[in-house]
């Protein structure tokens, strides 16, 4: 059991201005401060220190880059393939699934993966995701080790889920469960909001720190008795991802990169998506919103945009380099959300505006620490089918479609 020491939490709450937290300690219990300080030993309160920082960091130097196309891939399918079934039966991929998401923006009360996307019959999103990582397993006819990133607030559901539904026919001795860190929520002033009376509010830390939480979890000793020099990891929200996708495995072994990240070719200039590109010489990721319109409209020579490839989240990562950057520190972003808090008076307030922030880093900068990584494009309607929305654009409503179109019968 960890070992408290209250002087030093008491002394870092005061540093950093969050002194009405030892304010609500002095009239807790024994047992509750115990709970209180100990969370808070676990939070990485230099998280605060962000605050009031003002816009992140100027970006560096763009530069357009390209992609192995459908086209391409299609012609050199079988090597890929090969290659990358032969990486799958020696043991060298593993598959990381980021399901620390509630289904709330859905009306769904529960994790995102247990949302049923059926309509004569039960499917659910962690199904579906099974249902493709199996197509992988059963052709390589072996078993793929699968870990889950869940959240405090999800974990005990997600478990049970899979336990209620046998797993959907996987193996469940090669699926792990693991928690995602967390990091504090404050209000605007900057101060911890509380959860209870006892309970600092806080968020899971976002989806770049789903290695390091793999590292805490104690999962690295696993992954290497396994032999995975691979890791591809990908969201819970897209039913169509494909999951260990040998061609995509084998193109990126044979490509030499460090990393491979699957893309599609943007639908206009202005879709918002974010484009793999190159920043000051190595792979990046640019957001819609930080590109200019020369960026946005700038053509090559074919007249495809020179920045049009955009990342589903979807990625492939070699576990030696993410083991050399495990412990560099990922720009952290900082969000406005609503975030449920007791008052003082010990009231429960649930806002429906944005009344703080939160503390994220993101995958997506991982792939800057990246060498080297290849575009690998995928055709639209056959991979990215995600669910954010109830209806209209990447909804329930259309992911349903693009599942129908790909012959799943709901």
């Amino acid at each position: 059991m960890m070992q408290i020491n209250e002087q030093e939490i008491r002394a870092a709450l005061t540093a950093r201005g969050q002194s009405h937290i030892l304010d609500r300690a002095a009239s807790l219990n024994d047992a509750e401060r115990d709970k209180l300080f100990a969370q808070a030993a676990k939070l990485n309160l230099g998280l605060l220190d962000q605050l009031g920082k003002g816009a992140e960091e100027g970006r560096g130097s763009f530069a357009p880059l390209g992609a192995v196309t459908v086209g391409e891939i299609d012609r050199r399918r079988d090597e890929f393939r090969a290659n990358g079934l032969d990486a799958i039966r020696a043991g060298k991929v593993g598959a990381v699934l980021l399901a620390g998401g509630q289904g709330t923006r859905l009306g769904h009360d529960g994790p995102k993966g247990t949302v049923n996307v059926g309509v004569t019959r039960e499917l659910y999103i962690f199904e579906c995701l099974i249902n493709n990582l199996t197509k992988v397993t059963e052709a390589a006819g072996c078993s793929v080790p699968l870990y889950i990133m869940t959240s405090e607030k999800n974990d005990a559901e997600t478990r049970a889920f899979f336990e209620q539904h046998s797993y959907f026919g996987y193996d469940k001795d090669y699926i792990r469960f693991f928690i995602q860190e967390m990091a504090p929520a404050v209000d605007y002033d900057g101060k911890l909001l509380m959860e209870d009376a006892c309970t600092i509010s806080t968020s899971p830390n976002g989806n770049g720190g789903w290695f390091s939480s793999m590292v805490s979890a104690g999962l690295l000793p696993e992954l290497k008795s396994r032999g995975v020099e691979w890791l591809n990891v990908f969201a819970v929200d897209n039913v169509l991802q494909q999951i260990a996708d040998p061609c995509f495995v084998g193109a990126t072994i044979l490509s030499g990169c460090q990393a491979g990240a699957k893309v599609v070719a943007k639908a206009d200039p202005d879709e918002r998506v974010g484009v793999l590109c190159l920043e000051d010489g190595r792979p990046s990721i640019v957001e819609y919103y930080e590109m200019t319109e020369e960026m946005r409209t700038r053509r090559e020579a074919d007249g495809t945009l020179s920045y049009n490839y955009g990342v589903i989240l979807n990625y492939l990562f070699s576990l030696s380099r993410l083991e050399e950057i495990v412990n560099t520190e990922l720009p952290v972003h900082v969000v406005e959300k609503k975030i449920p808090y007791m008052t003082e008076s010990g009231e429960f307030v649930k806002p429906d505006q944005p009344n703080g922030y939160k503390f994220e880093t993101l995958v997506l900068d991982m792939v800057h620490l990246q060498e080297s990584c290849l575009s690998y494009e995928v055709v639209r309607d056959e991979e990215f089918a995600p669910i954010k929305n109830p209806t209209g654009v990447d909804s329930l409503v259309s992911a349903r479609a693009l599942l129908e179109k790909n012959g799943i019968v709901l």
